[in-house]
């Protein structure tokens, strides 16, 4: 040190964490621990086999997609069902650009009433999983099936 170096006023590193914040950050790492070991939501109550047999889950794939404007997850879907050619609204947008899923084949639910979303009507739904990490994925078959096939 030159001579007559004068040292600086002393000053506190760290500050006292108070019980109250510790108390906090432990009930918010539980709260997060808890929802991460719940693999799966609860079972919907029991159906009867009738009830199953009467949706129509079909092989379809994906001809065209593109976003609709002014919202943030709606995508409007083109299925070419095996059966006709479709038009079906899907809150995917967060998950999947337009370009990266035409072509993709995917498990179609076509005998869902038709409903209007954003003034276009959807006619059907896409099956779509939740994956552990919270992502969706396409529900689809391995290995490349005509369109149109029944899924039972």
């Amino acid at each position: 040190l030159p001579e007559n170096h004068i040292i600086q006023k002393p000053f506190l590193l760290f500050s006292r964490i108070e019980d109250n914040e510790i108390e906090h950050q432990i009930k918010k790492l539980l709260t997060t621990k808890q929802k991460n070991e719940t693999p799966t939501s609860p079972v919907k109550e029991t159906i009867q086999y009738d009830d199953f047999t009467k949706m129509d889950i079909r092989s379809a794939t994906i001809l065209e997609a593109e976003k609709i404007p002014k919202t943030k997850k709606l995508l409007k879907i083109i299925l070419d069902t095996g059966i006709d050619q479709r038009t079906v609204v899907s809150g995917i947008a967060e998950y999947f650009s337009p370009e990266e899923i035409i072509g993709k084949q995917v498990l179609v639910l076509v005998n869902l009433a038709p409903r209007k979303l954003r003034g276009i009507e959807s006619q059907g739904m896409i099956l779509m999983a939740n994956s552990a990490d919270g992502k969706l994925v396409f529900v689809s078959p391995d290995n490349k099936i005509k369109n149109g096939s029944i899924i039972s």
